[in-house]
C-alpha cells in the first residue's frame, strides 16, 4: 500500500514541478522513498512510476534510465551509511546525476535511432542539478517527516527505522541490585 501510494505521489509530483529537462521531485520522492523503505523498494517504486511515465504521458526512456539508478543507490546508501539521510542523498546524486545521465546517451540513441554529435556528458548538467535541488527538497522534507510518529512506524514496518539503543527502550538498562 505505500509502495503503491509512493508511486502515485512521485507519478502526479514530477511532471506538475518539471523544469525543461529537469525532474527534481523524482530525486525529492526518490530520497524519501529510500528512507522510508529501503533500497529493494524504492527501486520498485522508481521503475514502476517510470514505466507508467513512459506509458501513459509519453516520456522517453529517460524516465528509467534517470530515476532507477538514484532510487536504488539512494536506498543502498541510505541503509549502508549508518542510515544517514545524506547517504540517500549521495546516493541519488551519484546514481541519476551521474550514472543515470552517463547511460542515458547510448539509451536515447538506441530509442531515436540517431546518432548526433552530441557527447555523453549531454546530460549530465541536467540531471545533476535536478538531483542538487531534489536533495535539498528532500533534505528539509526528512527533517520535519522524521519528527512524525507515524513516518517512524512505516520505517519500522519496512525496517528502515534507525533505533539508537539509548532512546528506543528495546534494550533497558540493568539496575545493580546491592546486598
Amino acid at each position: 500500500m505505500v509502495v503503491a501510494i509512493m508511486i502515485a505521489i512521485d507519478f502526479v509530483l514530477s511532471p506538475l514541478f518539471r523544469i525543461e529537462g529537469m525532474a527534481p521531485m523524482s530525486s525529492v520522492i526518490n530520497i524519501i522513498g529510500a528512507v522510508l523503505m529501503g533500497p529493494l523498494y524504492v527501486t520498485i517504486m522508481a521503475t514502476v512510476c517510470g514505466m507508467l511515465r513512459m506509458l501513459l504521458l509519453g516520456i522517453p526512456p529517460l524516465a528509467l534510465t534517470g530515476a532507477v539508478f538514484g532510487a536504488l543507490l539512494a536506498g543502498w546508501g541510505y541503509h549502508s551509511l549508518n542510515k544517514s539521510i545524506y547517504g540517500a542523498m549521495l546516493g541519488e546524486i551519484l546514481g541519476t546525476g551521474i550514472i543515470g545521465s552517463l547511460l542515458s546517451y547510448p539509451v536515447m540513441v538506441w530509442f531515436t535511432g540517431v546518432k548526433t554529435n552530441l557527447f555523453w556528458l549531454v546530460y549530465t548538467p541536467r540531471f545533476l542539478g535536478a538531483t542538487l535541488i531534489g536533495s535539498a527538497i528532500a533534505f528539509f522534507a526528512l527533517k520535519k517527516f522524521l519528527k512524525v510518529s507515524r513516518f517512524k512506524q512505516i520505517q519500522a514496518n519496512f525496517g528502515t527505522l534507525k533505533v539508537t539503543p539509548a532512546k528506543s527502550g528495546l534494550y533497558p538498562v540493568q539496575k545493580e541490585v546491592q546486598s
